[in-house]
């Protein structure tokens, strides 16, 4: 029974760490989650679209905002994936305003929304066509960074234990290692 009881908890655990978040869910089984796809399909279909990256930048106009964004791709729980590299860019605008700092530069986020065309633009001196789509949905995401120490063990030294980290004078290893939350 306690077995039982464990897998379950463990169940419900990992399944919340990995679920979408209800900002970015949506009924259509057809969203589409892919940028390169995105790009292929015509500029007219109004595709729902549910896309991920790092924001470039935000503008708020009279009556809605504009965020650019670096494309990033996306996991089933549509957080991007850290370990790829940013490829394209997207305009995505939303109906009224969303403040500017938290939606700063270099922010990970995931939007939601129905394609909308294109717009012409520039990155700098180049000039570029961005994907439009109108945002419903958004979510912010954050990355959380862990250190990692491995200490190298010598079979020299006969000290275990708690009070005995460190004192051996040999060398660790570690890596920070990054998660999106």
């Amino acid at each position: 029974m306690f077995k039982l009881i464990s897998s379950l908890i463990c169940v419900a655990l990992l399944s919340a760490c990995s679920s979408l978040p209800e900002s970015l869910s949506t009924s259509n089984e057809n969203v589409i989650t892919d940028y390169q796809q995105w790009l292929e399909s015509p500029v007219d279909q109004n595709n729902e679209v549910r896309l991920g990256g790092i924001i470039a930048n935000v503008t708020n106009l009279k009556d809605k905002t504009r965020i650019e964004v670096v494309n990033m791709p996306i996991n089933s729980s549509g957080k991007p994936n850290l370990n790829s590299e940013p490829a394209g860019r997207y305009v995505g605008y939303y109906n009224g305003y969303l403040e500017s700092m938290a939606f700063s530069e270099g922010r990970l986020v995931t939007l939601l929304g129905v394609s909308d065309g294109e717009e012409q633009g520039k990155v700098d001196d180049f000039e570029m066509s961005f994907r439009i789509m109108d945002i419903k949905g958004f979510h912010l995401w954050r990355i959380e960074e862990t250190v990692v120490v491995h200490d190298i063990e010598s079979h020299l030294s006969p000290c275990y234990g708690l009070y005995c980290r460190g004192s051996r004078g040999l060398p660790s290893k570690g890596k920070v290692v990054q998660e999106v939350k």
